[in-house]
């Protein structure tokens, strides 16, 4: 009886100190700064939110309550606060403006407004956070001038503004952006010259100022920027000045696109550009002749139209393995056509060849008329059609569209949020996708069907997935720019839903910029995130909501202490059970932390399935994959069954096992077979159907 009062005694002296452990480090690593949440409040307070999606800003603590596009992280562990460090309101239907406050979060490094409907300035306020490394404000009703503060922001990669209402030069202060890649800033109408000091500018490489009010010159010392590889700057006003020769010299550049700008001059020699794909300079007044060097064989689009070109068009446009548009249409160019442009098209070449030569003077083919079948090319309007009955002078029919094809809906056997997954060899496996919208903002190709296969590979490596977890061939089309937007399906590897680390994992790739850029797919930018009601409870209103794994280590570490005496209590209760010889029942048995009932679905323990599969014997193997194997098992009662055993490196968290389950027990269809059980034992994740 004294022993046993002893133990008592004990253990609560134990367990008090453990919960005063606990309580301290709380104290020191629970709450946010107390500036950075008013500067939270005084956001919120100046926006609108007509769809309630910021609702819990008004509960609790902003990291440790999880608001809504709050990502949170422990930047300064001295401080005992947790710090701000993406704020992610991405397409949540938000109006109002962009308070100043913005300026206190300065442990801030993504901000991203982007695809709502803010209107006001932007605020100057935003030069003072200092590890911004994201700007992302694109697709709002913004107005006014760039402030000048913005360009001394020290850490900024990505500036993305582009579909606002922004006026007024772009400031020279941009040019002390030492960091900066992507200045994206298309659709405003941003005026005035292009600052010649952004030529300083070590790390540039995407240029994107379409569709905007420049004026002036082209700035010749651009020719000077050492990573450039697009500019991008379509409809703008640069007052029939030349494009500089220096641009002959950009070593890096992959695409030039510089359509109806007001240009005159010359065609500058772009020969010596290795890796050239893409160039755009119609709808100017460019004059004299075609250069006559061959320009890379990478080059996927020439556009020379709508000019005052005149000569003759030269042989060099021949032999280019990956062109896919050459358009010289409405110039003024005489002679021959060089059959040579045809001829030597291969039947292996990247996809279909189309030559526009309409409205010239053209007088003959010099060569043979007959095409293969991958090239369409087109003379009406010339001389050389007055006369001659050729099929090359026919009016433009049946041309290839430049959008996909419209898929036909095909009915499916899946309850709502699920469709058949391609990650499976069976009729239809039902699973639930996560849906991206996503665009690709600068393409370096006039045609994407050659390069669905390749585009595949680029997005699934880049997320670190298999090849049939994604799908998008039927879900595409252009866009005005031109722009590609694309609907992107993201299957679970064989199982009905994602996990909720692996669903965090895709997303943050997304939302942090995380996928590489790709030299012929160019700059994408995020539309969107369809979250299925399935996927809704994981995520919430944001793709990463909450403390980040930094500021889950801060707290860890104020709760160290707590945990070490926890083992002490647990090494106690063994050594007791121990000396009252009492035996386990099973040394597989592992009870599941989370108590879960689920009518109909039944918790089997380990010896039950082993006992089902013969120890699962290989002579019951029915099917294999990268989750694991399938067993054909036989319960006590005599019911079949497929067992489902995850292999060691597929295991689940016991959580997110437990919440796949119970999901799983929610699907009722005749075309599916419902789940009967499932087996959460140590070292095994088991689920069970009926055969």
């Amino acid at each position: 009886m004294n022993l046993s009062k002893a133990w008592t005694y004990g253990l609560f002296i134990v367990a008090w100190l453990c919960c005063s452990s606990l309580l301290v480090g709380a104290q020191n690593t629970g709450l946010t700064n107390p500036d950075e949440v008013k500067a939270l409040q005084a956001i919120k307070s100046r926006l609108i939110d007509p769809n309630g999606n910021l609702s819990n800003w008004d509960r609790g603590d902003p990291c440790t309550s999880k608001w809504t596009g709050i990502v949170c992280y422990n930047s300064s562990l001295d401080d005992g606060y947790l710090h701000v460090d993406q704020l992610l309101l991405l397409n949540m239907n938000l109006s109002g403006s962009l308070a100043p406050e913005l300026g206190q979060l300065s442990n801030l490094t993504i901000l991203d407004f982007m695809w709502n409907n803010i209107s006001g300035s932007i605020p100057k306020e935003i030069g003072n956070i200092t590890s911004l490394f994201l700007l992302l404000l694109n697709g709002n009703q913004l107005s006014g001038p760039l402030p000048e503060e913005l360009g001394y922001l020290p850490n900024l990669d990505r500036i993305q503004i582009d579909q606002n209402h922004i006026s007024g030069p772009l400031p020279k202060s941009f040019a002390f952006l030492n960091k900066t890649k992507h200045f994206h800033m298309n659709n405003n109408s941003i005026s005035g010259q292009i600052p010649p000091e952004l030529s300083r500018l070590p790390m540039l490489v995407h240029f994107l100022l379409d569709n905007n009010n420049l004026s002036g010159f082209l700035p010749p010392q651009f020719s000077e920027l050492p990573n450039l590889l697009i500019v991008q700057l379509d409809n703008n006003n640069f007052d029939g000045t030349t494009i500089p020769a220096s641009y002959g010299n950009m070593s890096k550049l992959l695409k030039l696109s510089l359509r109806n700008c007001s240009l005159q001059g010359s065609v500058p020699d772009l020969s010596r550009i290795p890796q050239l794909g893409y160039i755009d300079l119609s709808s100017n007044q460019l004059n004299g002749t075609i250069p006559q060097n061959r320009l890379s064989a990478n080059i996927t689009t020439i556009d020379l139209s709508n000019n005052n070109l005149t000569g003759t068009i030269p042989t060099n446009f021949s032999g280019l393995p990956f062109l896919q548009k050459l358009s010289l249409a409405n110039n003024s160019l005489d002679g021959s056509v060089p059959s040579a442009i045809w001829d030597n098209r291969a039947s292996n070449a990247k996809g279909n060849l189309t030559v526009e030569l309409q409205n010239n003077n053209l007088s003959s083919v010099n060569g043979s008329t007959v095409l293969p079948s991958n090239v369409t090319v087109w003379l009406q309007g010339n001389p050389l059609c007055n006369n001659v009955n050729l099929q090359l002078c026919q009016p433009e029919i049946g041309t290839q569209s430049s959008t996909n094809l419209t898929p036909v809906p095909i009915p499916t056997v899946c309850p709502p949020s699920y469709e058949c997954s391609p990650t499976s060899t069976q009729s239809c496996f039902c699973a639930a996708p996560l849906i991206v919208e996503y665009r690709l903002k600068s393409p370096g190709f006039t045609d994407f069907r050659p390069y669905i296969d390749d585009f595949e590979v680029y997005m699934t490596q880049g997320l670190h997935l298999y090849l049939n977890q994604l799908d998008f061939k039927n879900l595409w089309a252009w866009e005005e720019g031109p722009r590609l937007k694309i609907t992107l399906k993201f299957f679970p590897e064989n199982t009905f839903l994602f996990n909720s680390s692996e669903l965090l994992r895709i997303t943050s790739n997304f939302t942090s910029w995380k996928i590489p850029d790709s030299d012929v797919f160019g700059p994408y930018e995020l539309l969107g995130l369809n979250l299925l009601d399935v996927y809704k409870s994981e995520v919430g209103n944001s793709p990463s909501s909450g403390i980040s794994k930094a500021a889950l280590a801060g707290i860890v570490v104020g709760t160290i202490a707590g945990a070490v005496i926890l083992s002490v209590i647990v090494s106690l209760l063994i050594l007791r059970v121990h000396m009252r010889k009492h035996h386990a029942v099973s040394k597989r048995r592992h009870p599941s932390r989370t108590s879960m009932k689920i009518d109909g679905v039944k918790d089997f323990t380990y010896g039950e399935m082993a006992l089902a599969t013969n120890n699962f014997n290989s002579s019951a193997q029915v099917g294999q994959g990268g989750y694991g194997k399938v067993y054909k098992g036989i319960l006590a009662d005599g019911t079949l069954v497929a067992i489902k055993r995850a292999q060691e490196g597929s295991l689940q968290g016991e959580r997110e096992f437990l919440t796949e389950i119970e999901l799983l027990s929610r699907l009722h269809h005749r075309n599916l077979v419902s789940l009967i059980g499932f087996c959460d034992e140590e070292g095994e994740q088991l689920s069970l159907k009926n055969l």
